[in-house]
């Protein structure tokens, strides 16, 4: 503790979650432990959380690093929530944002202090000597000597190329040397004197905002820095870990190694419930491609099927599937053999589930000592073109290439071709994604322009003078179109620019008077224009910044230019942020790079999101930019819209889907039953990381229903149930859907109503849990509770139940009421059916319903759940408790007799059960008011 600091009142009221940070801080710090990582979205109050740190509990000179100024300045802005209650020794000022004078907080950007040098004659040494090897690793020269002429050659004859490529090995040289640890030698002499005024002014703390930055050349930097700042504490705070995947080795070992693992992590969910962020909802608007792109990715699919048609002719010397077959038989993996099948597939296990699956969609029989897969395997849910890319990369390379027959060699050079238009790319070791023109048309499809008009529409009709709506894109225009593309897309297509011209061009989206705005660009629709220039110029007079503006004519829009030493993006992207706040535009278009972190607009209420990012950090950041709580506006509830184009009958037509899940995969949100679910399920029960169910026919009835949703504001918040406290812990929890509903009566005296699914899936339920309970795999007292989901689906749980009773309860229903597979007892159920009969035709219907004959038919064969089909006994108890709830009937042993012969039947009749059942982890919260439960 330093006890010339400066005593500090904070004038603020913590947070729940920050209070919790706090508490753990200070066990770390009295353990002596020095680091600190905190993870928390964005909205949550990190930067109080980090002031509060510094000036109650560590109480030491402290210096916060962020990615850009606008960060920078907020720290020195909410410095206004602490007063000094009594001066300590250090006189200096409480806060400084000025590297050549450090205060008690010097907020600065990562750049500040990481600049590196850019030449002198030690670096241009080193980027010399590495050129000079990179040309005799490539045999471009012979000896040191010729190489070293070729480059003076270079510099006399062509310099401006001469100075790009020294500048790449400049860089390449700072790069190796950050890596190695000598960073703080290869710095520009602004950052060493920075450096090294934190360094006189001890510095005994270092605050890193949005630390997941620093992966690369900053946390080199820094991480030299810790060092020869005397090893402060150091705090890292981020609204989103780092993706690893990719990055160099020693940068991720650096970042695990400064940070530690994360101490406290704040869930959206937590903070939406406590009140600090604004609830929300997350949809999404399905398009289909327009007629030109649909054409053009036929035909790709048309010659994929036609590849895939050669390699099956029988009349090949070597046939796909004969050669597959042949592979399994031989345990071949390209030249080698394996000694047997479980060698076979540790040496190539991604071959050995496709071939298996590949084999078994045709129809044919594996060979003998081959093991059929689990039909409930996730390999079975491969799709066709990842199934085709396994397969046929190994038959291309292990049979195709090394062929004699020109025929086949050809082939092998059409199928590459035709594979790297759906995005694989066959090497000679192997196969590995690559960019797909059909998975791009699909991402900026002309198509998903009307979508943002339809969606904004509706928002509009609901919100009118309240809606703030933010449409977002990867770039304002494309300057990647590759040649198999560009007679369909141009350099705005899937752009800001693109949208920004979609509103403009739709008489109810004009309304919303959008502004673009880019890093270069600010565009204006005309009828606004003016308007929009006499507001700013008041602005920017405001705060003394000297520019002077001027319109220009522009494909039909207005640019706005600014003349003078004060117009930048920082100026002008915080001007038409501070319009929009104020509702001179309702709607602004931009780029992730302007629009996404940092970025701070708290009346966004609609955020349409039109990029390709799927990384968790980026889709938090920009996600996090429309929960923010509005002061205005206490009840905000934020629209966050997806727009997915699919064509889910060709190979790549899902690939946008597949994006829209992947974005998902980390994005908590409140469901309809009002569970907080992780996932794309979330967004619609149908949703699934392999495909939406049913997509091909109900893409309009689900764009009906998420636009319905528009006007659900209120019940959404009421789903959320703020203030309300939750189970922090995921409960287990069980997604069924019945094909074709119950049908028939319950087969018990009195049954007035017939089966649902509802009813038919309790009851069920019921047989399975009173079991368990019975045989004491699961304890007494508990119950069941059963949710209705849209799209006819309905989620099953143990409310209140230790995490083993729920699994084991999970799994057995899902056994029970799921396909059956290789099962040791079957059951079967019946259901009562009335006929009609004279007399309940002649009479009334409120009497000749007494006159209906019944008849009992069995309608399906179940699976006994595993646990309770380990022996006879148990299966008795089930049988016991199924004759009670779900259907009088009689547990047999399926793998010989008469059980196996009724299970063969069922499966030719065709009934078994095809329910969908899928298992979720969701969050629930602790309520008095909780749907019925059915026991």
């Amino acid at each position: 503790m330093n006890e010339g600091f400066p005593s500090l009142t904070f004038d603020g009221r913590l947070r729940p979650s920050q209070n919790d940070v706090i508490q753990i801080a200070q066990e770390q710090l009295s353990r002596g432990e020095r680091r600190l990582h905190v993870v928390a979205p964005p909205g949550t109050g990190k930067t109080v959380l980090g002031l509060y740190l510094w000036a109650h509990c560590i109480r030491k000179p402290a210096v916060v690093l962020s990615p850009n100024s606008a960060i920078q300045m907020q720290w020195a802005a909410r410095t206004n929530l602490f007063s000094i209650a009594a001066q300590g020794d250090d006189q200096r000022d409480l806060v400084s944002t000025d590297p050549n004078k450090p205060g008690l907080l010097t907020s600065l950007t990562y750049q500040s202090v990481t600049m590196p040098q850019r030449g002198g004659s030690n670096l241009d040494n080193a980027a010399v000597r590495l050129w000079i090897e990179n040309l005799l690793v490539k045999s471009q020269a012979t000896d040191e000597a010729e190489a070293s002429a070729w480059i003076a050659d270079l510099a006399e004859k062509n310099p401006a190329y001469h100075r790009e490529r020294l500048a790449a090995f400049r860089k390449d040289v700072r790069d190796e040397s950050f890596i190695q640890g000598n960073a703080l030698e290869m710095l520009h002499r602004s950052s060493k004197e920075t450096l090294q005024r934190l360094q006189d002014s001890e510095v005994g703390l270092i605050i890193l905002d949005e630390c997941h930055h620093l992966m690369g050349h900053w946390g080199r930097v820094l991480a030299d820095a810790f060092n020869y700042l005397g090893q402060p504490i150091v705090v890292g705070l981020t609204a989103t870990p780092p993706d690893l995947e990719g990055k160099d080795r020693l940068d991720v070992e650096r970042y695990q190694a400064f940070f530690g693992p994360i101490d406290y992590e704040v869930p959206v969910p937590a903070v939406v419930k406590d009140g600090f962020l604004a609830p929300y909802q997350d949809l999404a608007y399905f398009v289909r491609p327009t007629s030109d792109e649909l054409h053009y990715i036929a035909n790709v699919d048309r010659n994929l099927r036609e590849l895939v048609r050669k390699f099956t002719d029988p009349l090949l010397q070597n046939p796909l599937p004969q050669w597959i077959y042949q592979a399994l038989v031989e345990k071949k993996v390209g030249i080698n053999v394996a000694s047997d099948w479980r060698d076979f597939v540790r040496r190539d296990v991604k071959f050995a589930d496709a071939a298996r699956v590949y084999l078994h969609r045709l129809g044919t029989k594996l060979p003998e000592d081959v093991p059929a897969l689990d039909r409930s395997d996730e390999a079975f849910a491969i799709s066709e073109l990842e199934l085709l890319g396994t397969v046929m990369d190994r038959y291309i390379r292990h049979c195709l290439r090394r062929s004699e027959n020109e025929q086949d060699k050809q082939l092998a050079r059409e199928a590459i071709s035709g594979l790297r238009l759906l995005g694989i790319q066959i090497t000679e070791t192997g196969s590995q994604p690559c960019a797909s023109p059909v998975s791009r048309v699909m991402a900026y499809s002309l198509s998903k322009c009307e979508a943002i008009r339809k969606i904004l529409t509706a928002e509009h009709q609901e919100l009118k003078d309240q809606l703030r709506a933010v449409v977002v894109a990867d770039f304002e225009k494309s300057s990647a179109i590759s040649a198999e593309i560009s007679h369909l897309m141009d350099e705005e297509v899937g752009g800001a620019i693109a949208a920004f011209k979609a509103l403009l061009d739709h008489e109810s989206t004009d309304l919303l008077d959008p502004i673009l705005v880019t890093g270069s660009s600010v565009l204006l629709d005309d009828d606004v224009a003016s308007k929009i220039v006499a507001e700013a110029e008041v602005w920017l007079a405001e705060r003394g910044y000297h520019v002077e503006l001027t319109l220009v004519d522009y494909e039909g829009f207005k640019l706005l230019k600014g003349a003078g030493s004060d117009w930048s993006p920082k100026v002008y992207v915080e001007l038409i942020t501070d319009l929009f706040q104020r509702g001179l535009t309702q709607c602004l278009v931009g780029t992730r790079g302007l629009l996404g972190e940092g970025w701070d607009a708290n009346r966004i209420n609609v955020l349409v999101d039109l990029t390709c990012v799927t990384t968790s950090m980026t889709v938090n950041q920009l996600r996090g930019r429309s929960i923010r709580i509005d002061p205005t506006h206490p009840e905000k509830v934020a629209n966050n819209w997806d727009v997915v184009c699919v064509a889910a009958e060709f190979a790549k037509g899902l690939d946008d889907y597949h994006r829209f899940c992947k974005k998902h995969k980390s994005l908590f949100g409140v469901t309809d039953d009002a569970a907080i679910e992780k996932g794309v399920g979330h967004v619609h029960a149908s949703f699934t990381e392999i495909r939406p169910e049913g997509i091909e026919g109900t893409v309009s009835a689900i764009n009906s229903e998420m636009l319905s949703r528009v006007s659900q504001r209120e019940e959404t918040r009421e789903r959320w149930k703020i203030g309300q406290p939750y189970h922090p812990e995921p409960v287990k929890t069980l997604e069924v859907k019945m094909s074709g509903g119950g049908g028939g009566f319950p087969p018990f005296a009195g049954s007035a109503e017939p089966w649902s699914r509802g009813s038919l899936t309790a009851a069920i339920a019921e047989a399975v849990l009173g079991s368990m309970q019975e045989v004491g795999l699961i304890k007494q007292g508990q119950s069941f509770q059963l949710n209705e989901r849209e799209g006819d689906y309905l989620r099953v749980f143990l409310a209140d139940a230790s995490e083993e009773d729920a699994r084991t309860f999970s799994i057995a229903l899902k056994e029970a009421i799921g396909p059956i597979d290789r099962p040791r007892y079957v059951i079967p159920r019946s259901v009562d059916y009335q006929e009609e009969t004279l007399l309940s035709r002649l009479l009334p219907e409120v009497v000749g319903r007494y006159f209906r004959k019944n008849h009992r038919e069995m309608v399906m064969l179940h699976c006994v759940p595993s646990e309770l089909a380990k022996h006879r006994d148990l299966v008795k108890v089930y049988e016991k408790h199924w004759s009670k709830w779900v259907s009088p009937g009689e547990a047999l042993y399926a793998h010989r007799g008469s059980g196996a012969d009724l299970l063969d039947r069922c499966s030719r009749e065709g009934i078994l059960p095809n329910a969908e059942v899928r298992s979720k982890e969701v969050f629930l919260s602790k309520s008095d008011d909780l749907p019925d439960s059915g026991s």
